[in-house]
């Protein structure tokens, strides 16, 4: 049947049920598309069911009430696809609204409406919770681990660095804009990757850095490690504007890669016996070398000491020397007695003394005076033995000599005078 036919988009006639009037159908049985004709014009009597029909002589306005139906079917998909642009912003988060892909606008918590797709778009992103990724931990799988775990230090040896690190999106409109048009730079779009990477190349610049020994000392490079990636990596997602603060860093683990871990442990130990050492021969020392200095001042004490007391022994003699000096000059003669006395004395002072009448014509050996005394005091009887025959001619001998040997010195005396 053809467009311009008067009965297109009628119904039946009302005499008879229009079976008649009605344009062939497909044969039943053959396959085939279906008739477009067939689809238009159940589809105006249906709309013409749905908004009355003015019988068989309405067909003037069978067209209008048709055109009347697809209006309101079309303003009914538009409401519809206009009520796509509602949404709801839960509390902590925000939806970064974009026009045509360009950024439009920030809103914040509640029932929110924008233009439906595709003339703009929204995302919604929690601003306050904080995200966690792992860089080379023993949750991830075998290759991929050690690929991102294994990092070349300065002294060009290897090691096994195992970190978390934690990061959330800053505060501000321009935190979350950042993030959600300045963070998919990344082969799967993901923002985590792009923090992930930098985490990666931060360690591997800080770690490169440094030597082996100075990455496993302890506890305390460590925390200068987790503070100096967290600030390299800060630097670089400020560079790429992605919107992204790291919160922290924290190092689980740093140690040499397992297949050298056997080397590595004996060299560690060998490490610890010269540090044990060393230690040792610190201790000593500090033991011995105190001592020592002790010693050594107190040798320097004792020679100050005898070098004073000879030093003023020295000056005492000399100035007792120049005292005798004047005195000889003074009487020349009673000096040089007064002196020959005096060393006679401190001659025989200390030691044993026997008197012998030389002058007699049968010599007498008297008896010693002194160790007889000594012996009395010895054997404590407190009483003087008495005196023998020889000891009392000794003694009166002894008073008889002593003026003899007095005139006997002055008579020698005046001849080296006269001489």
């Amino acid at each position: 049947m053809s467009l311009n036919d008067p009965q297109w988009g009628r119904g039946g006639g009302a005499g008879d049920g229009g079976e008649g009037q009605r344009p062939p159908r497909r044969p039943e049985g053959q396959d085939g598309p279906p008739d477009l004709e067939e689809l238009w014009r159940e589809l105006n009597r249906r709309l013409g069911s749905l908004f009355g029909s003015g019988g068989p002589g309405g067909g003037g306005s069978d067209l209008g009430r048709a055109v009347l139906g697809v209006g309101a079917v079309l303003a009914a998909i538009l409401i519809i696809w206009m009520c796509t642009g509602f949404y709801i912003v839960q509390e902590g988060q925000v939806a970064v609204v974009s026009t045509f892909g360009r950024f439009d606008s920030i809103t914040g918590a509640g029932f929110r409406w924008r233009a439906p797709r595709p003339i703009q778009s929204h995302e919604i992103v929690d601003v306050f919770s904080q995200r966690q990724i792992e860089v080379g931990t023993k949750a991830r799988s075998g290759q991929d681990r050690l690929k991102e775990a294994l990092m070349l230090t300065d002294d060009e040896n290897i090691v096994d660095v195992q970190f978390k690190v934690q990061y959330r999106i800053k505060s501000g409109p321009d935190g979350a804009r950042d993030f959600v048009f300045g963070s998919r730079f990344s082969s799967d779009g993901d923002p985590a990757s792009v923090v992930q990477q930098t985490a990666e190349s931060a360690m591997r610049e800080i770690v490169g850095r440094r030597k082996m020994d100075q990455v496993l000392s302890g506890e305390d490079t460590k925390a200068q490690i987790n503070d100096d990636v967290r600030l390299k990596m800060q630097e670089m997602l400020d560079n790429y504007a992605t919107g992204i603060m790291v919160t922290a860093v924290s190092v689980q683990s740093i140690q040499p890669p397992e297949s050298v871990q056997p080397a590595f442990n004996d060299v560690t130990q060998a490490e610890q016996d010269r540090k044990r050492q060393v230690n040792e021969g610190g201790a000593y020392a500090n033991d011995v070398v105190p001592r020592a200095r002790g010693d050594a001042a107190r040798l320097i004490q004792e020679s100050e000491g005898y070098r004073t007391k000879v030093v003023e022994t020295a000056q005492g003699d000399a100035a007792r020397f120049r005292q005798v000096l004047a005195e000889y000059v003074k009487a020349p003669a009673v000096t040089r007695e007064r002196l020959y006395l005096d060393t006679m004395q401190q001659v025989f002072a200390g030691t044993g003394k026997v008197l012998i009448d030389a002058k007699s014509a049968n010599p007498v050996l008297y008896l010693p005076v002194d160790k007889v005394l000594q012996q009395s005091a010895a054997d404590g009887g407190g009483r003087a033995p008495a005196p023998s025959a020889g000891a009392a001619g000794a003694g009166k001998d002894g008073a008889a000599a002593e003026p003899r040997g007095r005139d006997a010195a002055a008579d020698r005396e005046r001849d080296r005078e006269s001489r």
